[in-house]
């Protein structure tokens, strides 16, 4: 075998039958053995996973593992995918290494630029003191760095396959500025354990800057999610129970308390069907229906999976207004399911169009509301 990628974990998982995918547990030093192969033995910094989160399985596989003339990494639910949108198999992937340098996830396209969203979610400072850094011992890299972090794209998840040359020296790279980044900011300021691991997020976006700045020509393909995130599944079961018993205040000061907690809720990694961005559509559709009116829509549909239904259509019929395709059965849906102006306007406010095309949209759908 010419190829292993490892499945970085932290827990129990169902591992894939293709004996190329290989479990790591990663930060095993502070966790119980859950008898894979493991990120504290020979070389590793196993200990530092609390900063460092699935990149101790990277600095373990740099300094560990010499046997393979590639590798690479995914995570025991996310995985990258061919076209036929199924896991890679080895064949696939040692046939596009012959074309391409490094396989990893397509870019995201964020919605302000990376400095703006890491600022807004995270420390800063270590963001920052990572430009310093760069600066001082690699300054081939710096212009691009700021280039990058005022624009709106990052890789995301340190899933890479590629040869073993350019991992170690991709390796090498990202844990020297690192380290020396470790040195200059303090790493416990009362954060909590999803915060703390500041690394793990810094280096998603220094993949793209090492990238362009070596000129790698990298194939990007769809990441697939086994299975949803148990902490996805719960919020979406104590929003049901809000909206069940109508409790609009409970389900907003909930959905912001979690969204503090843990800003990556909404990321397509882990919303991985859309529902928490739609309950949060759902809330705040209902908070202001209630401050207008003081009544809202949970009096007529109260439960969870007849709201997600209801507000997929209505996203739906907003669309088609917006392309010009609106059809007769779209305005009888807006009609016949009482859609409420507030509901139109918060539907409408929540696409990535400018303000003028949002009051055209706007003011064109309630004509029909209201005729």
């Amino acid at each position: 075998m010419k190829i292993k990628i490892f499945a970085l974990t932290h827990k129990k998982f169902e591992v894939p039958q293709d004996k190329m995918y290989q479990p790591l547990q990663v930060g095993r030093e502070e966790k119980e053995d859950l008898g894979y192969l493991c990120d504290n033995t020979g070389d590793n910094i196993s200990a530092e996973n609390c900063y460092y989160s699935e990149l101790t399985g990277l600095y373990w596989i740099w300094k560990n593992v010499h046997t393979y003339k590639y590798v690479g990494t995914c995570h025991y639910r996310r995985y990258l995918l061919n076209e036929q949108e199924k896991i890679f198999t080895e064949a696939e992937y040692l046939e596009l290494l012959k074309d391409y340098d490094l396989i990893t996830t397509k870019r995201v396209v964020l919605n302000n630029s990376y400095h703006y969203g890491f600022a807004t979610n995270h420390n800063i400072h270590a963001l920052d003191m990572t430009g310093e850094v760069i600066k001082e011992l690699y300054p081939e890299y710096y212009d691009t760095f700021v280039q990058l972090e005022n624009g709106t794209e990052t890789y995301f998840g340190n899933m890479i396959v590629t040869s073993k040359k350019w991992f170690d020296t991709y390796c090498e790279w990202l844990f020297h500025i690192f380290f020396e980044v470790q040195k200059r900011i303090c790493l416990e300021n009362g954060e909590d354990d999803y915060h703390k691991r500041v690394f793990g997020f810094i280096s998603e976006f220094l993949l793209l800057v090492w990238v362009r700045v070596n000129h790698l020509k990298v194939y990007e393909c769809k990441v697939g999610m086994l299975g949803e995130k148990a902490e996805t599944r719960e919020m979406k079961e104590q929003l049901a129970s809000y909206f069940f018993t109508m409790d609009v205040f409970g389900a907003k000061t909930y959905f912001a308390e979690m969204l503090k907690k843990r800003p990556d809720v909404l990321m397509e990694a882990s919303d991985i069907t859309g529902e928490l961005r739609l309950s949060m559509q759902i809330i705040a559709t209902m908070d202001q229906e209630l401050q207008r009116t003081g009544h809202c829509y949970l009096r007529k549909e109260n439960r969870f999976r007849e709201l997600i239904t209801l507000f997929t259509r209505l996203n739906a019929v907003i669309r088609a207004y917006l392309s010009g395709q609106v059809t007769e059965e779209d305005r009888r849906f807006l009609i016949e399911q009482s859609v409420s102006e507030t509901a139109v306007k918060v539907g409408v406010f929540i696409l990535p169009i400018s303000a003028e095309q949002k009051k055209k949209l706007e003011t064109e759908i309630l004509k029909d509301l209201n005729a």
